[in-house]
């Protein structure tokens, strides 16, 4: 099992219609044949502590069968739509792959 995490951090000039718009585009990818399951958040309200990461806007967790199916993630037309339609709502993406 690989678990593909994305943290994005969004431009602050961004609308309620955008911030839409680009969550919209986060539920897309739930339709991606290889991912085994999708999930989308943001940071949880939980106690600040010094170890928490919480700058960020959306959370998006995908867990795939293996790494064939992380790069057939990758390159699937859905996958690669959302990365054309929505790469200038953000301002840093972290990737967190892990096995």
């Amino acid at each position: 099992m690989l678990v593909h995490n994305v943290l994005f951090t969004l431009h602050k000039r961004l609308d309620g219609p955008e911030l839409t718009e680009f969550r919209m585009g986060l539920e897309s990818l739930k339709y991606i044949k290889h991912a085994e399951a999708v999930f989308i958040g943001g940071p949880a309200p939980v106690a600040e502590r010094p170890v928490l990461i919480a700058n960020y806007d959306f959370c998006l967790t995908v867990l795939l069968k293996n790494v064939a199916a992380h790069d057939a993630y990758q390159q699937d037309p859905l996958h690669q739509e959302f990365l054309r339609t929505h790469k200038d709502k953000w301002k840093r993406v972290r990737v967190f792959d892990a096995e």
